[in-house]
């Protein structure tokens, strides 16, 4: 059984971070063999989409079940839409979280639908008769203000460079995979 799950760094000792679309790495790991990859998350900038291409990048992978700490609406469609199970509320070390998941301790995430009607800012009961935020459709973010996590950095452009050679590398790693593939197609 192959789980991706939403990580803060790039080895099992990493924490789970909580973000599933927004997260800096995917750690996919064979849970039988703890063998694993590690995958950028390309999308973790982006100013909107982010959850539904992280999805779609993981999903694409082959994977079973992510764990992470949320996710969002439009990200659970597409992975629920793949077959992907979804645990939400992992915590930790990656190693602990999936350790906590072999013995069960984590349960797959039953989530309704979304629907988006009726959440978030803008639910057009205040006396402001619609002109707030929302301007009274019942729409909005669907997302509580999480602050950001400790471990990231103000970007410098020391800390962009490594970034971006970590990025190259990773991007690199894949290629070599993709030719290996071609190859073995050749065949």
């Amino acid at each position: 059984m192959r789980v991706a799950v939403s990580s803060s760094g790039k080895t099992l000792d990493s924490q789970v971070d909580p973000r599933f679309g927004r997260c800096p790495f995917y750690i996919i790991i064979d849970v039988d063999t703890m063998e694993h990859e590690v995958i950028n998350n390309t999308s973790m900038s982006a100013p909107s989409g982010a959850g539904i291409a992280a999805a779609q990048r993981v999903a694409g992978r082959g994977i079973d079940v992510v764990l992470t700490g949320s996710v969002g609406p439009n990200a659970t469609q597409v992975l629920s839409q793949a077959g992907v199970k979804i645990i939400t509320g992992a915590q930790g070390s990656i190693r602990r979280a999936i350790e906590a998941f072999k013995k069960g301790d984590l349960k797959e995430t039953q989530q309704a639908p979304y629907s988006g009607y009726g959440t978030g800012m803008g639910r057009g009961m205040g006396m402001g008769r619609g002109m707030g935020r929302g301007m009274g459709r019942r729409t909005g973010g669907a997302y509580p203000y999480q602050a950001p996590p400790s471990y990231i950095e103000p970007t410098t452009k020391v800390n962009e460079e490594d970034m971006l050679k970590e990025r190259l590398e990773l991007i690199e790693e894949e290629l070599e995979k993709i030719k290996k593939r071609l190859e073995e197609l050749k065949k």
